[in-house]
This record gives structure tokens, sequence and C-alpha cells, in this order.
């Protein structure tokens, strides 16, 4: 049984991602596939039991049929964290031999690992204790950040040693493409990193709904609520004349607007192209007329108490960050990896038994 530990050395950095992704393809080919994440940090509940939200997720959405308590052993809440900081017994290390330990009959078990390889520390569990003790092979994530993501694969590289597999970069921005492709990628095979993949930054993965803008922003839905789970790709401020406005807007698809509640041209320019949202600011609402039109046109619109300028901090603070639920993300995420990761590499690398077909995959 081969343990492949997904790891990065910076959060949000897309490990869900290859985690998912990974484990859709390979239970597709016919793998037995398992999965655990030693350090939870998002708590939630399945029946009786705290499991972490993101285990439960890959849980549901790999259709496994492993207890939460193996799949999620530890996850930090407020009360643990006191009482570690306090001098109580905080070494979790036990809770996932036993997790390990009960996750048997696999021919991979995929390890989602934390924001770095060092979190978890304060519980005896950081990453590089569960990489050593299990010898996984580890995959680093490593966002795309210009030629500084070269040093931190190959800081990751040194770090890890015999235990490191190889490395994935994501979500590479069409401008750095080639860049990427030609002359990142060689240098650091070279240098001993296998790549398994270089990622393109997607627009709908790294999307929103409106649902969950709302719910960030904390605002009041004044129209349209059977159009809340439409996926917002751009944002606009309308705080620019309407002309303007309305040719920036006819540019920009699939947008939140930003505006005012007195800058009813702003509001009627933006529901003229195409607009998943319209945010009043300000604790202030439209009038009934431009209701009306939303009304026709599908568009919710949003008010919230904060100005525009906390406004786009809030939604700046999370941009990036929103984590894959949503089917339409999924398919995308075993789409993404299906043809741009070297699944074919990746089950030799691991020496992974032969289930008598091809695995495609774009090197």
């Amino acid at each position: 049984m081969v343990h492949l530990y997904i790891a990065s050395m910076t959060g949000f950095s897309g490990k869900s991602l290859v985690a998912l992704g990974l484990g859709l393809v390979l239970k597709e080919k016919g793998y037995s596939l398992g999965y655990i994440k030693p350090l939870g940090n998002i708590p939630s509940t399945l029946g009786n039991r705290v499991i972490d939200a993101d285990a439960e997720f890959m849980l549901k959405a790999l259709d496994l049929q492993e207890p939460p308590e193996v799949v999620s052993p530890f996850v930090v809440t407020f009360e643990a964290q006191t009482g570690a900081l306090k001098g109580k017994a905080s070494d979790k290390f036990e809770l996932l031999k036993k997790a390990f330990q009960a996750m048997t009959g696999k021919d991979i078990v995929i390890v989602g690992g934390a924001a770095d390889l060092f979190e978890g520390s304060v519980f005896g569990i950081n990453g590089l204790r569960v990489i050593s003790h299990l010898k996984a092979r580890t995959i680093v994530v490593e966002p795309w950040s210009g030629d500084s993501s070269i040093d931190s694969l190959l800081g990751a590289k040194e770090l890890l040693a015999d235990n490191f597999a190889g490395a994935v970069i994501n979500k590479v921005p069409q401008a750095a493409h080639d860049h990427v492709q030609k002359s990142v990628r060689p240098y650091l095979e070279k240098h001993g990193i296998p790549v398994y993949a270089c990622l393109h930054k997607d627009i709908l993965l790294d999307s929103i709904t409106v649902r969950q803008l709302n719910e960030i922003l904390g605002g009041k839905v004044l129209c349209c609520e059977e159009h809340l789970d439409e996926f917002i790709e751009n944002f606009s401020i309308g705080a620019m004349d309407v002309d303007s406005a309305l040719k920036y807007f006819r540019r920009t698809p699939n947008k939140a607007v930003i505006t005012g509640a007195h800058r009813s041209d702003i509001q009627l320019a933006a529901l003229e192209t195409s607009t998943r949202c319209i945010i009043l600011t300000g604790g202030l609402y439209t009038n009934d007329v431009i209701i009306g039109k939303a009304k026709l046109a599908g568009v919710p619109f949003i008010s919230v108490h904060d100005d525009t300028f906390s406004t786009v901090e809030k939604i700046e603070a999370v941009l990036g960050k929103i984590r894959i639920r949503e089917q339409k993300k999924v398919l995308k995420t075993r789409e993404i990896i299906a043809k741009e990761f070297d699944i074919a590499r990746l089950v030799r690398d691991l020496h992974l038994p032969d289930k008598g077909e091809k695995t495609h995959g774009r090197p």
C-alpha cells in the first residue's frame, strides 16, 4: 500500500484540487483508494462525530466508506488549542497511527497535508513527522508566484529528501505558461524535481457563488434568491461615468458590480450586460423600478452595510481561497487533472499495480 502525501509550503496552494482530482481519476482507473487528512482545522459534524469539513467533503466526493475517525482523526478546536497552550497532553500522534492502521487493503492512500509542513507541531502531528512515519511519497503543490516558486520547490526537495516524489505547479496564468513550460519545468527536472503537472489558472475554480459572496459580506438579498448559486468570475467597482462603465461591463462577463444605491445609471448599465449580482454599499436600497428590471434579468441585488472600500477589502481577502464544493467545480477538477497531470508517470514512480489500461495525462 502506497501513501501519497499532498503537501505545500504555503496555504491555499491547491492541495485539495490535486488530491480530489487524483482520487477521482485513479478510482476511475480501478485503483482501490483511501483518503486521510491527519490535521483538520475546519470543524464540522458528521453524525455525532467532529470531522474536518474538507475531509467530510472528500469522503463524499470520492465515495469512500471509511468512518469519520479514520478519515479525519484529529480536528483542531478552540478547546484543543487552549488546552495545548496550558500544558495539557497535546501529542495526537497516537490518534493518527490508529487511523493509518485502520486504513487497509488499498492500492493507494492519499494524505491531505496542512497549510505547510510545520502546521500541527504543537500537537505533534506536523507534516514532516507524518511523512517520516509513513515513509510517504510526497508531492509538493506550488502556486506559481514567479521565479521564487523555483526556490520554494528546491527547498522542499532538500527538506523532504528521499520522501520527495515531485511537484505540481498550480495556478499558472496564461501569460506565464510558455516560461513555466519551456524554462522552469526543464530546469526543475534537471535538478531532480519531477514536475507532474503545470496546471493553468482556471476561472471557474477561482470563482465564488453569489450565495457565498453574500455570506461573506453579511448582506441582505433584495431579489432573485433563485439565482444565488450562479458563479461570479469577475468583479467591477461602479464608480466611473456611465459610458465608461458600460464599455467596461460589456468586456467583463459573469461579474459582480459593487456600487452605491444612488448610482441607478450604473445599476441599469450592469443589467444590460453579463452580470451575476449587484452589491449596493452603505446599507441602502435601490428603487422599485430597477428591482423590477433585475427580476426580469434574473440578477440578485444585495445590500451591505459597509462602504465600498471595506466591501472590496472583504472580497479581496477571500479571493483565491474559495474551497471546492460545488459539483460543477468537482467535474472541472477531474477534467483538469485528467488532461494536465502526468498520471502515467506517477503510477510508474509509485510502483502501483498495472490495471490493464492506459493512464493518460499531458506532461
